[in-house]
């Protein structure tokens, strides 16, 4: 850039040396009068941009000076060559003593005009697509008219990023305006939306149809991008276009998005340009098509632009005649300040003061450049001309219409209009193709990894060779799931992993996968995606065999045994108190029966063959004891046995921090990122670590006794402890560090389209089935916290048993107590029946003794004196003996001795 003003100062310097040819070569298209001042113009009389400038300045003239100034307006044509226009300008400034120029279009004629503008200060009002920053220190006198096309690049950067695509190949102008000041920002709206251009093609002005024909097909069948942004100039584009139909690429998955130069003139596009373009999507500057202004200017354009070219058949002005107009209106204005004689530097400053509302929109300058434009119109071309579709605003995105209430959607076209694509308005194109002998994306693979599991790289003489593992089914279904298409390649790298990010950095490879650890030093040479493993860093040691004394009581927890107990005991004297009266057994001293009702406690938990049970009570209470007993035995049975079968694996050392005080040696990968965290992080001492290749090589230094422990990455953790279940363990907190990632090239546009592919993996749970698949196939048992079992889940059971029991024991006391009292009234029913039995007898005996004679006297006082005696020992059977039956005796001998009297 530096040496670009140098060259113009000294093509400048050759025109002032050859003054005055320029005046006989230029082709004026209006009469000059010496001396006269006015507005000069260059532009390119036979391009529909410059005719289209023309006939908005003169009508810009005819409003601000009147239609009898004929020598106002100085129109020379640019011929479309560099030194012409340079030449053209030479004369208008030091022949023609114009006060300002109009134009030129391009930047290369526009720098040279403004080098040789430099002295005079004469003010340039540069329509150019852009100018560099550098611009405006070298030549003050120079503005920008037209705003800036950096804008409009974002607008084909949000159209890109509507429909997700990810891949653009970029067509443009080789100029410098194009090369130097256009494509670079697109680029970077590009990289923004994270879309990568994996191609520029550059076409010459000159560009012969043979190579332009040449660079479609080579696009067509080694690209599998289809997506094109084309920036050419409209004569240019037009044959690209005429090519692209014949070559079939106008047809279905293709897309062509337009810029400025070509989309701004598609309301000139005759029947045969619209049908070589048919299915484009354009972007094009918005102006304001309302108000009287417009109105005005429309009608009058139209009317004047009939007569000056009646071959034209489309007569509508577009944004670069609405811009001339401005231009000639700025000039006019800066003019009426400054008086009609005075021009250079004072008009320059009242050019730069101006503000005002224009037909292109709001004109004020800043840093000698008109205002940006911040809205864009979205044009599709169909069959029989374009559709306006939607607009796209800076800051805000895409509407239908522009107004106060408009609805936004800031990445997204679905809000507007339908589009017609080349493939039809129902069919949105993919915008990529599968293409074998497209370009390869070089994804870089280690050829030795620690883990085979993760990459494996093996060499076959027929096959070649061929790499498998988790880290590239990972990536293989990553790329599947993107939604365009990604070609590659594996190409193995036999490095370190340092030296294989770095290659990244070198652009030898596109991309690296493997089982490479996501690290902040290495982050200087590339970018990672999220990694695809869990990340951290954990410990790992040896294990050591547990004790099994007293492994017997370990099924059941303290509790249980307590309640176990207690239950048992309870049951069993529950059961002696019933049983004692009806067994010999179970009689005796203190000391026999405690010990009876243990062993009578005991024996009922296994069976109830014990001594034989006499009462209902206590056999209910035995047989839901030995229900619930039954059950407690075998789930006994079941953890103890699970409890010596699986083994129980206990660290050799529990803590890091008894690492760190014990100085063991501790080993770890050959990472230097580990090395530092155990030194700077973990504290570790230099002389107690020591590195390792590979997981065998871990196992060899744990056997040989080298080191008591070692530090690895979660993915590596995972394998070795699945390789190595039964002699290691994995003890401590896992440090958040790292990870295994893909790494691309700092500022690649894949990174994003990765990462979300990734995220979709990892949602659906396909992450997860490639991890079993390849990272976990063994299984090792988990060492449970505590297997002994508690009360809590035989709650139900012990209630159950401890119920009836206490039932039992509650109704027997309650019979018990009852029977009691029944004896009691027995004995008082017993003695009031004796007494009423006995004077009974008594009064028989006297009425006898009063009836009959002395014999049955005696006999009376003998049964007397027989019941006295008998009072005090007749047993409870008798007094249980009904009254007639007493009675009816006395009834019988009283009878007999009635008879004896008589006779």
């Amino acid at each position: 850039m530096g040496s670009l003003p140098h060259a113009f100062s000294l093509f400048a310097l050759i025109l002032l040396l050859t003054s005055g040819t320029g005046a006989d070569q230029s082709t004026k298209t209006q009469a000059i009068f010496k001396g006269s001042t006015g507005i000069g113009a260059i532009v390119d009389t036979s391009s529909r941009i410059g005719k289209e400038e023309i006939v908005a300045m003169e009508v810009a003239k005819e409003d601000f000076y009147g239609s009898g100034n004929l020598t106002f307006l100085l129109i020379n044509d640019s011929q479309k060559d560099t030194i012409h226009a340079a030449l053209e300008a030479k004369d208008l400034i030091d022949t023609r003593q114009v006060q300002a120029i109009i134009g030129p279009q391009t930047w290369e004629e526009v720098s040279l005009v403004a080098e040789i503008a430099r002295e005079t200060q004469v003010p340039i009002l540069s329509f150019a697509d852009t100018a560099p920053e550098w611009a405006t220190g070298r030549w003050p006198s120079l503005l920008q008219a037209s705003p800036d096309k950096r804008a409009q690049m974002k607008a084909v950067a949000a159209i890109v990023q509507s429909w997700n695509w990810h891949q653009v190949i970029v067509i443009y102008e080789d100029t410098d305006s194009s090369a130097r000041g256009v494509i670079p920002h697109l680029h970077d709206a590009l990289r923004e939306v994270n879309s990568q251009v994996s191609q520029f093609v550059a076409f010459s002005p000159s560009a012969s149809s043979d190579s332009m024909s040449k660079e479609l097909e080579n696009i067509k069948s080694k690209q599998y991008c289809r997506v094109f942004v084309v920036h050419l100039s409209f004569k240019l584009a037009v044959r690209l276009f005429e090519m692209a139909k014949k070559m079939e690429m106008m047809q279905k998955d293709y897309v062509w998005i337009t810029t400025d130069p070509i989309t701004s003139l598609v309301h000139s596009f005759n029947a045969s340009v619209i049908s070589s373009m048919k299915g484009i999507l354009g972007v094009r500057s918005y102006y304001p098509k309302m108000g009287q202004d417009f109105e005005n200017f429309m009608q009058r354009f139209r009317t004047s632009f009939s007569r000056k070219y009646p071959r034209e058949e489309k007569k509508e002005p577009g944004i670069y005649a609405v811009q001339a107009y401005d231009a000639m209106r700025t000039i006019a204005l800066g003019l009426n300040k400054t008086g009609s004689k005075r021009g250079g530097k004072e008009l320059l400053e009242n050019i730069l003061d101006a503000d005002f509302p224009g037909l292109s929109g709001k004109v004020k300058f800043k840093n000698h450049n008109v205002a940006a434009a911040e809205i864009f119109e979205i044009v599709n071309v169909i069959g029989t001309g374009y559709n306006e579709i939607g607009y796209w605003s800076n800051g805000f995105g895409f509407s239908e219409k522009i107004h106060e209430n408009s609805r936004y959607n800031s990445s997204s076209m679905i809000d507007l209009e339908q589009v017609h694509w080349p493939g039809g308005p129902r069919y949105t194109p993919r915008g990529w193709t599968t293409l074998r002998s497209a370009k390869l994306f070089r994804i870089g693979v280690p050829s030795f990894s620690g883990y085979e599991e993760y990459v494996k790289v093996e060499s076959d003489d027929r096959l070649g060779t061929n790499s498998s593992g988790f880290a590239n089914e990972v990536f293989k279904a990553t790329t599947a799931s993107m939604p365009f298409f990604l070609p590659y390649e594996f190409q193995y790298f036999n490095g370190s992993y340092n030296e294989l990010v770095e290659q990244l950095h070198l652009k030898n490879f596109d991309a690296a996968v493997g089982d490479v650890e996501i690290v902040a030093s290495r982050h200087q040479y590339a970018e990672f995606t999220y990694p695809f493993t869990e990340t951290g860093l954990v410990l790992i040691v040896p294990v050591r065999s547990s004790s099994k004394a007293w492994s017997f009581i370990k099924p059941f927890t303290t509790t249980m045994w307590v309640l176990i107990s207690v239950i048992t005991v309870y049951n069993g004297f529950v059961v002696w108190w019933i049983e004692r009266k009806h067994c010999d057994e179970l009689q005796g001293s203190i000391t026999t029966q405690i010990g009876i009702m243990i062993w009578l406690s005991f024996n009922t938990l296994f069976s109830l063959n014990g001594p034989k049970l006499h009462s209902n009570l206590s056999r209910m209470s035995g047989v839901v004891w030995l229900f619930v007993a039954l059950i407690i035995i075998q789930t006994y049975t079941a953890n103890l046995t699970s409890m010596l079968t699986v083994q129980r694996l206990e660290p050799t050392i529990p803590t890091v921090e008894e690492l760190l005080n014990s100085n063991e040696m501790v080993g770890y990968c050959t990472d230097s990122y580990t090395e530092r965290y155990l030194l700077e992080v973990l504290k570790f001492k230099n002389q107690n670590i020591q590195h390792f290749q590979s997981a065998e090589s871990y196992a060899q230094g744990f056997e040989d006794k080298k080191i008591s422990a070692a530090f690895l990455g979660i993915p590596s953790a995972k394998k070795f402890l699945a390789k190595y279940c039964n002699s290691f363990i994995q003890i401590g907190p896992t440090y958040k560090i790292g990870g295994f990632g893909f790494a691309f090239p700092r500022g690649s546009p894949l990174l994003a389209s990765v990462n979300e592919a990734l995220l979709k993996l990892s949602e659906k749970g396909a992450l997860q089935e490639l991890e079993k698949t390849w990272i976990t196939p063994q299984k090792c048992t988990k060492i449970p916290s505590d297997d002994s079992l508690g009360p809590s889940g035989f709650r139900e059971l012990f209630f159950l048993t401890g119920g009836t029991t206490t039932i039992a024991f509650v109704i027997y006391v309650c019979r018990t107590n009852l029977l009691r009292h029944k004896s009691i009234w027995g004995i008082i029913s017993a003695v009031l029946k004796r007494w009423f039995l006995a004077h009974n007898r008594l009064s028989l005996i006297l009425e006898a003794m009063m009836n009959t004679d002395k014999t049955c006297v005696g006999l009376c006082l003998s049964l007397l004196l027989d019941a006295l005696s008998r009072d005090g020992e007749d047993d409870d059977e008798e007094l249980t003996v009904p009254m007639e039956e007493k009675v009816a005796p006395l009834e019988e001998k009283k009878q007999k001795t009635r008879t004896k009297g008589r006779r």
